[in-house]
């Protein structure tokens, strides 16, 4: 005789696979963020709003100091191209002071008079090729001409200057305040209180 197989005992269930997943129903609702999560997440779309902003004011405040910066390096080589183009000009336009003393052939320093125009005319004598020539008692003549730059005093050998006359954008005088030689930029060197010219020492004198 065969046993009926539907007893009503039921077989047993499956355990669970591990690592299986059960799925949410789709109509199942998500939950809402709790106050303190909405909290943190506007506190943390603010933070990065300021840090934004902070980012954008420093590269401005940085393009701002770069820029004023290469207006202080360009004003500054302007200023001193500028400076350094005047100083220049003034150097080469201001002229220089000589002053000059009147000598004999030998070098020996005389009254300033003896290197004069005047002095010479009214004593007999005259001027040729840089001295003043002045007639002797006893006849011939005395030789003056003009050191530059030279130091001494009267009855004195000269120490330096040089007898050739110094260029046009200089001023010469003598000790006594006689001008010879006016100087300066564009100038000649025409003395307007002489009565020769600068470049040969003639003096008008006193």
């Amino acid at each position: 005789m065969t046993q009926d197989d539907n007893s009503g005992v039921q077989p047993p269930e499956e355990p669970t696979k591990p690592g299986s997943m059960r799925f949410q129903d789709a109509n199942t609702q998500p939950r809402q963020p709790s106050v303190a999560e909405q909290r943190a997440r506007k506190q943390a779309l603010a933070d990065q709003e300021r840090e934004r902003q902070e980012a954008a004011a420093a590269r401005e405040a940085a393009d701002a100091k770069a820029a004023t910066k290469r207006k202080i390096l360009i004003g500054s080589g302007v200023t001193v191209g500028l400076v350094g183009l005047v100083a220049t000009f003034y150097t080469i336009a201001k002229p220089a002071e000589v002053t000059a003393v009147c000598t004999t052939s030998d070098g020996v320093i005389q009254n300033d008079d003896y290197c004069t125009e005047n002095y010479a005319q009214t004593h007999g004598g005259h001027y040729s090729g840089g001295f003043w020539f002045i007639p002797l008692p006893g006849g011939g003549y005395s030789q003056y001409h003009y050191n530059y730059g030279g130091t001494g005093n009267v009855g004195q050998r000269v120490s330096g200057g040089s007898y050739t006359a110094p260029s046009g954008n200089t001023n010469v005088s003598t000790k006594s305040g006689s001008s010879i030689q006016r100087g300066g930029f564009g100038i000649s060197g025409k003395s307007g209180t002489s009565g020769g010219t600068g470049g040969t020492g003639k003096s008008g004198g006193s």
